[in-house]
């Protein structure tokens, strides 16, 4: 810098207003977020008002680049040392694409989802969906995940009973040891929980604090998972109710299900059947008085072989009531709800198309069934209308649906509407691995459960182990960098309404328990057993799991029994019972604690997000909206370290303290405040090994934003420092 100019920015002691310095590209920002896209979801055909940061004073123009047209940048807004260019874009039905272009003297750049970069690329630019909107009180909403039969057993009268029927080549066996570790092949085994007992647990998860609950597959079925339905019109009354109960178990020699007499009447009885879903739709009612929301789980790609439109197992064959099953009768009138292989079969034919050839879990035909479509879309409909007034759906193997991708995509399409129609608040959640943005356009899927870009990258970052604890590798343990382009790669598939409402889980039903994988033991109950799966597992790192978890965007969703200290390896050992009586009480005060800050802070909901550090085993981050910040820094490493980093460009006072709101660590954890300065943008801290920190700025009481334009505590060298800073 001329010295003449420096000195006399010293002597007058202000700025000289047409000098600028060097581009500030840690200060420019944009990013999906509340203060960024005004209104986040904007309407078809409405305006949205899109912006830009930049340190204040420090470059010459701003310009929206969308759908291949550039518009100039307004400065609209200065906010302490920031300046806000803005610009208003009407919008049709479709589709907009958009970056910005930032120039400052004979220096020119590029700002899209990966930040700063000296060439725009379609294929990373932000993106808004005209009219595409997500519940707003799904977003950011703390979900519990449960499977119904492990965690609490409320009603015995309905459990299932040993011999009461045949699944897959042996009977089904009742446990009555509710501590028992799940059988490695047990998905014939019943532990008796139900809804029932997930009623009598609602004080509990509503003092842990969730929003919503959602529940593995409810429907009649005759496995403890339930992903292969049975009757989708029904709740199981081995789940509800039963009301009449007679006939006999498959004792005394008989092997074939068309004898068991005490399961056909269970679960073909109309009383059995509608008493069960009278109790679903009381046990939602309860729910929402205290402010619980309910996710139901719809397995549409394929149906099991005990489904009464299949009936292998000739359960409704002689029934009254129910139509012959197209395995029964050729003439079935659900015969072409399956592709069979062989028309010559009848009666009784099993050439019939299974999804991935399993025969228990018939494909079903879509394109050949017009029938078979609007069924399922009138059950679509029907969870969510009165009297169940379910809040949303949970779709299973969701791109497998259909034999096609054409057919796949017009299927959501119609599942949508039928859906939004019936009850505009439900959420619509698939399962997916890979690119789901086919699917998120705004005209089908709302969001997706979060491999991608949560449960991966951050199982990899904190443990180096592989979700189902099948793979270590040490080079992705601690790294910092492959974790940010991970999280990066995926989260650009996302737009606004899917980013905050993504399932954000660390365990559930189809992958080992997080708090296993902290122990490094690469392996599966069948060749390490089932103690392997509890021994030299660290909590600390649990613990800075779950922080993330509740701090970064989208929502997070607790596997049941993960907040009392449950282990297991990947399916069936991941079903282990909830252990009531043995929970780690000390490990859900800390969920039910950052929960609370995750509640008591907005900016955690649909707020700004941006990585401040990075380095081996360490990673810092910062969650903003206006006049509001949360900074979150993680050392996984196993020795203390000294951090300092920039907390500025979130906003945050480069004067000012921030305030601890918790602490974890190997010891344990706190929620006492401690203040901590910030000097010139910067602070420094020293964490303890394998801990986490979340920090709070400032919190919005309408009085920081006239102390935000302060300037006379900041001498003329901080001015000029901070804006090279």
């Amino acid at each position: 810098m001329d010295s003449a100019l420096y000195n006399d920015l010293l002597q007058k002691g202000r700025f000289i207003t047409n000098y600028k310095p060097v581009l500030n590209r840690r200060a420019i920002f944009s990013d999906y977020s509340e203060d960024y896209i005004i209104p986040l979801e904007p309407n078809a055909y409405g305006v949205v008002t899109i912006k830009l940061r930049s340190i204040r004073n420090n470059i010459d123009y701003a310009k929206l680049v969308c759908n291949g047209e550039t518009f100039l940048m307004e400065l609209t807004e200065t906010i302490g040392e920031f300046d806000f260019y803005s610009v208003s874009y009407r919008l049709s039905n479709e589709l907009i694409h958009y970056h910005f272009e930032v120039g400052n003297g004979g220096t020119r750049c590029f700002y899209d989802v990966r930040g700063v970069v000296k060439d725009p690329n379609d294929y990373f630019d932000f993106r808004i969906r005209p009219g595409f909107k997500t519940p707003d009180w799904a977003k950011g909403a703390v979900i519990y995940q449960i499977y119904t039969d492990r965690f609490y057993n409320g009603d015995p009268t309905n459990d299932v009973l040993t011999d009461e029927y045949r699944y897959i080549g042996e009977n089904v066996t009742h446990v009555d040891d509710w501590n028992k570790y799940p059988a490695y092949m047990g998905v014939r085994e019943f532990y008796g929980g139900d809804l029932e007992g997930v009623m009598q647990k609602l004080d509990y998860l509503q003092d842990l604090g969730i929003d919503a609950i959602y529940f593995n597959p409810l429907f009649v079925s005759p496995s403890n998972h339930k992903y292969d339905i049975q009757d989708y019109d029904y709740i199981d009354p081995h789940f509800g109710k039963i009301v009449d109960d007679k006939g006999d178990l498959l004792t005394d020699g008989k092997s074939e299900n068309k004898d068991a007499t005490r399961y056909i009447n269970r679960v073909s009885n109309y009383a059995n059947l509608e008493a069960s879903n009278k109790f679903f739709a009381s046990f939602v009612k309860e729910a929402h008085k205290r402010g619980i929301k309910v996710i139901i789980d719809g397995v549409f790609n394929h149906c099991g072989s005990f489904n009464k439109w299949m009936d292998r197992e000739r359960i409704y064959e002689n029934q009254e009531g129910y139509e012959k099953g197209a395995y029964v009768d050729k003439n079935s009138p659900y015969h072409d709800f399956f592709r069979f292989f062989d028309e010559n079969k009848w009666p009784y034919n099993g050439t019939y198309d299974g999804w991935w050839g399993h025969d228990t879990l018939p494909k079903l035909n879509y394109e050949g069934s017009r029938e078979l479509r609007d069924y399922v879309l009138r059950i679509a409909k029907k969870w969510v209308s009165p009297p169940y007034n379910v809040d949303g759906w949970r779709l299973d193997v969701a791109a497998d649906l259909g034999h096609s991708p054409e057919y796949n995509h017009q299927f959501w399409k119609d599942f949508r509407r039928a859906v939004k129609e019936a009850n505009p608040n439900a959420i619509i959640i698939a399962e997916h691995y890979g690119d789901p943005s086919g699917w998120l356009a705004g005209d089908e899927w709302d969001t997706i459960m979060n491999y991608d870009a949560f449960m991966e990258p951050v199982t990899w970052f904190l443990t180096g182990m592989q979700k189902h604890s099948d793979d270590f590798r040490q080079d992705l343990l601690g790294n910092a960098d492959a974790f940010e382009g991970m999280m990066r790669d995926a989260v650009y598939r996302f737009m606004a309404p899917t980013l905050f409402t993504t399932m954000n889980e660390l365990s559930n039903h189809d992958h080992s328990r997080f708090l296993t994988r902290t122990n490094h033991v690469v392996g599966r109950v069948a060749d390490k057993g089932y103690e392997a799966a509890n021994q030299g597992v660290n909590k600390a790192v649990m613990r800075e799991a779950v922080v993330m978890q509740m701090t970064w965007a989208g929502a997070p969703t607790i596997y049941y029994g993960d907040e009392a200290g449950v282990c297991g390896f990947t399916d069936p050992d991941n079903r282990r019972s909830y252990p009531w009586g043995n929970e780690d009480k000390e490990l859900i005060r800390f969920h039910k604690e950052i929960i609370r800050i995750h509640k008591e802070n907005r900016e955690l909901i649909t707020g700004a997000g941006i990585i401040l550090h990075k380095d081996y085993n360490v990673l810092a981050y910062g969650r903003f909206i206006k006049n509001n910040e949360i900074i979150v820094i993680v050392n996984n490493n196993d020795c203390d370290k000294e951090i300092e980093m920039r907390v500025w460009h979130t906003g945050i006072p480069r004067e000012s303290t921030i305030t601890r709101l918790m602490l974890t660590d190997a010891e344990g954890f706190t929620t006492e405040p401690e203040e901590i300065p910030v000097v010139n943008g910067s602070i420094k801290i020293t964490l303890s090994k394998t801990s986490a920190v979340v920090l709070k700025g400032r919190q919005d009481d309408g009085k920081n934003a006239d102390k935000e334009s302060e300037t006379k505590h900041v001498s003329p060298l901080q001015k000029l420092e901070f804006l090279l800073h």
